[in-house]
């Protein structure tokens, strides 16, 4: 059986939900009512940072891993940490995992900061996954929060997290992209 390794934040763990409501419990229903016989597993970690993903990654690697969907960043952005910062533990963390698994696919989901962020932040944020994602030569979803932000029957009541049917968006978003790979 192959595995399908969904690594984010509270985005990919579905906070404030149950774990069947999470993004990637909906894959793997999709997958099993199309016939693939994968094995989803859910890394998300509410609160984590790309700077933790790299520290992390390293437990998810002790069993085989077929595609790796990269679900971090949101949490660099609200915390405004430098994007060059956030750029190399992206890269780190793609590194680890394709050294250990030379064949793995992977997905790398966009994320973006409101531009009402002062400066050129916001632009550069959004920027460096577009190009961490062409110079790795992996699949890019450009933003995985695409028309949920800000839809408020879309979010929990604290406007940032995805309630059950803005899970459904996003599981709709990932299976775009991931269905080419399987």
């Amino acid at each position: 059986m192959k595995t399908i390794l969904f690594f984010g934040n509270s985005l990919t763990a579905g906070y404030g939900l149950m774990a069947s409501q999470a993004y990637p419990s909906l894959i793997q229903k999709q997958l099993e009512q199309e016939g693939y016989t994968y094995k989803v597993i859910n890394a998300g970690l509410s609160g984590d940072t790309t700077a933790g993903g790299v520290y992390r990654i390293e437990r998810w690697l002790e069993q085989p891993i077929d595609i790796m969907v990269l679900a971090l960043g949101a949490n660099d952005g609200l915390r405004g940490i430098p994007t060059r910062e956030t750029t190399y533990n992206l890269q780190e963390i793609i590194d680890k995992v394709k050294h250990k698994y030379p064949d793995v696919k992977v997905i790398l989901a966009g994320m973006e900061i409101p531009d009402i962020v002062p400066g050129r932040y916001a632009a550069e944020f959004r920027k460096l996954f577009r190009e961490l994602a062409t110079q790795n030569n992996v699949v890019f979803l450009p933003f995985l929060l695409e028309g949920v932000v800000g839809m408020r029957h879309l979010n929990l009541p604290d406007g940032v997290h995805p309630n059950a049917e803005g899970q459904k968006v996003l599981a709709k978003h990932i299976w775009g992209v991931l269905k080419d790979l399987l």
